[in-house]
C-alpha cells in the first residue's frame, strides 16, 4: 500500500487532472468550446472566416465548396489572402492547374495541430503527399492559425500556398530538363532494355496504366525505381552533358552491342543505361544528410561529392540534384556475378541423385549448396544462366564442397555457351567455351578457389552455363556451393 500525505495528494491531483486535459483529444473536444463554426460545414467556415475569404471563391470556382459541403471528415490548410496574393497567374487562368491548386490543400480525415509525430505523410486530394511537421509547418507553409473546427472536419489558416510540386519523373519529362540524361531516360519509353519491358509495355497500353501508379511505360521506371510514384521517395543524381557523357564512355567498352540496324548504337544505349540505372536510390536525403557514399539497388557503390552539386531541386516525391559529375569508379561499377549452385535452372540425368542441401562449414556458418551424388550416367549436367554480363573476361571462382569422399568421385568442368544436343536418346551439352578443365574436387576444402577464366565479346546475358561431371558414372558426381565471375579491367 501507498501513504501519501494531504499536501502531496492534493498535488498529485492537479497533476492528474492537468495529464488529463492535455491528453484529451481537441476533435473530441470541439463541441465544448464554443466557436460558431461548429453548426457549419468546412465550406461555410472558410468563408465565413475573413483572412480566407479568397481561397473560399477559388473553392466555389473550382466546385470543392460541394466537396467540403459533404458528410464526410476532411483537413483543409488555407492560405490567407496575403499569401493567396502571390499566386501566379500560370494558375489562376487555368481551369486544371487551379483545380489543381485547390485540391492540394484538401485531405481526408483530422489532422489537429496537436501531434504526437513530429513528422507524418499526409496524401491530398492531388494523389501528392506533403509532410505535416510538428503543429507548425505543413510542407514549406507555417500554420498561422490553427484548429478551426467545423461540423465536418477541420482548417488551418497558413501563411503560403501549396502550389503542387511536380514529381522526380515529371521533372524529367519537363523543359527544365533537358540535358543529355534526361533525353535519355525519356527515351526509355519507346526502347526496351529487357525483352520483358516490351511485354509490361503492352499489358500497360492494354489494360490502361493507373495516374501516378503505372510503372511498365518506361524501362527505367520498370527496371530501376517507379519515379512517378507518389508513395515512395527518392534521390537522383542528373548529371550535367559533359559529367554524363565522361561516366557513359567509361563503360563503352564493356558494353559492346551489335545491332541488325545500323542505325542504332546498341553499345551506347546500354552503356547509357548501365550509368544511369546507379543514379537513382530510395529515400529522400537532404543536402545535411548525404552521406559519402550511396550504394545502388545494383549493389554498386556511388561517391557522394557535394562539391559537384549544381542545384539542389525539391519535388513531390523526392529531391534531384544536378550534379557536374558522379564519378564512379570502373572497379566499384563491373559487378561480380555470382550464381548460387541450388538456384539451377535444369540439369541433364535424372532428378535422384541431386541433394540440395543445409550445411555448416568448420567455422559454424550455415549455407546452402547442391550436390549430386552416385548419378547413374556420365557427364551428368547441372545447368545456370547469368544476367548482364560485360564484354570483357572475367575471372572464375567457385566454392565447391567435397564433404563425402577422399576418392576422386566428384570432378567436373564449366562450360559457358553452347547447346544442349540430342544423341540417340542421350542429351549432352556441345559447343561450348571451357571456362574450367575437368577438375576433381579436394575433400574437405571449404575455400572459394580460382578454377579458371573466360572472355565474352559482347556485353549480355548468358543463357547457358552447364556444370558438367565426369567421362564415367564413378567420376560423374557434382557439387557446388556458388560460382563467382569476377570481371577484370581493360
Amino acid at each position: 500500500m501507498i501513504l501519501l500525505k494531504n499536501k502531496y495528494r492534493r498535488l498529485f491531483a492537479s497533476v492528474l487532472t492537468l495529464a488529463i486535459i492535455s491528453c484529451s483529444n481537441p476533435w473530441d473536444d470541439r463541441v465544448d468550446n464554443g466557436d460558431a463554426n461548429l453548426g457549419v460545414t468546412l465550406d461555410e467556415a472558410i468563408t465565413n472566416t475573413s483572412e480566407t475569404s479568397e481561397f473560399a471563391k477559388l473553392l466555389d470556382q473550382t466546385g470543392y465548396a460541394e466537396v467540403l459541403a459533404a458528410s464526410k471528415t476532411y483537413t483543409v490548410f488555407v492560405p490567407n489572402n496575403t499569401a493567396l496574393a502571390a499566386v501566379g497567374s500560370e494558375i489562376l487562368n487555368n481551369p486544371e492547374a487551379l483545380r489543381q491548386f485547390v485540391a492540394n490543400h484538401i485531405t481526408l480525415t483530422t489532422y489537429s495541430s496537436v501531434r504526437t509525430n513530429q513528422e507524418e505523410r499526409i496524401k491530398m486530394f492531388t494523389n501528392k503527399n506533403l509532410i505535416f511537421k510538428g503543429s507548425t509547418m505543413i510542407d514549406d507553409a507555417t500554420i498561422v492559425s490553427a484548429d478551426h473546427y467545423a461540423a465536418n472536419g477541420v482548417f488551418h489558416i497558413i501563411d503560403k500556398a501549396l502550389t503542387p510540386k511536380l514529381n522526380i519523373w515529371q521533372y524529367v519529362n519537363s523543359a527544365a530538363a533537358t540535358t543529355e540524361m534526361t533525353t535519355y531516360l525519356r527515351s526509355l519509353k519507346e526502347f526496351n532494355i529487357y525483352q520483358s519491358d516490351s511485354i509490361g509495355k503492352a499489358v500497360s497500353e492494354t489494360n490502361g496504366a493507373g495516374y501516378l501508379a503505372d510503372s511498365l511505360t518506361n524501362s527505367y521506371l520498370k527496371n530501376v525505381y517507379n519515379l512517378n510514384n507518389e508513395d515512395n521517395l527518392y534521390t537522383l543524381f542528373l548529371m550535367e552533358d559533359a559529367g554524363y557523357t565522361a561516366e557513359v564512355n567509361k563503360m563503352k567498352p564493356y558494353l559492346i552491342k551489335t545491332s541488325n540496324n545500323p542505325a542504332i548504337d546498341s553499345t551506347a544505349i546500354y552503356s547509357k543505361y548501365f550509368t544511369v540505372r546507379d543514379m537513382a536510390f530510395h529515400g529522400k536525403y537532404e543536402l545535411n544528410q548525404l552521406p559519402a557514399t550511396l550504394t545502388s539497388r545494383f549493389g554498386v557503390v556511388v561517391p557522394v561529392d557535394k562539391t559537384q552539386i549544381v542545384q539542389q531541386i525539391n519535388l513531390s516525391n523526392g529531391i534531384v540534384y544536378i550534379m557536374k559529375r558522379v564519378d564512379v569508379e570502373l572497379g566499384k561499377r563491373l559487378l561480380t556475378t555470382r550464381i548460387e549452385g541450388e538456384k539451377n535452372i535444369g540439369y541433364i540425368g535424372s532428378r535422384s541423385p541431386i541433394l540440395y542441401r543445409d550445411r555448416r562449414d568448420p567455422l559454424d556458418v550455415l549455407f546452402n549448396d547442391i550436390m549430386v551424388q552416385a548419378p547413374s550416367r556420365s557427364k551428368f549436367t547441372l545447368l545456370y544462366n547469368a544476367k548482364d554480363m560485360y564484354s570483357t573476361t572475367y575471372k572464375v571462382y567457385w566454392r565447391a564442397v567435397n564433404d563425402r569422399t577422399t576418392s576422386t568421385l566428384f570432378q567436373q568442368l564449366l562450360g559457358i555457351g553452347g547447346s544442349i544436343v540430342e544423341t540417340g536418346t542421350t542429351f549432352d551439352v556441345a559447343n561450348y567455351t571451357t571456362a574450367v578443365p575437368l577438375t576433381t574436387i579436394s575433400f574437405n576444402n571449404y575455400e572459394e578457389v580460382l578454377v579458371g577464366e573466360f572472355t565474352k565479346d559482347t556485353a549480355g546475358n548468358i543463357d547457358l552455363i552447364s556444370l558438367i561431371g565426369g567421362p564415367t558414372t564413378a567420376t560423374s558426381g557434382l557439387t557446388l556451393d556458388y560460382l563467382k565471375f569476377v570481371p577484370v579491367l581493360k
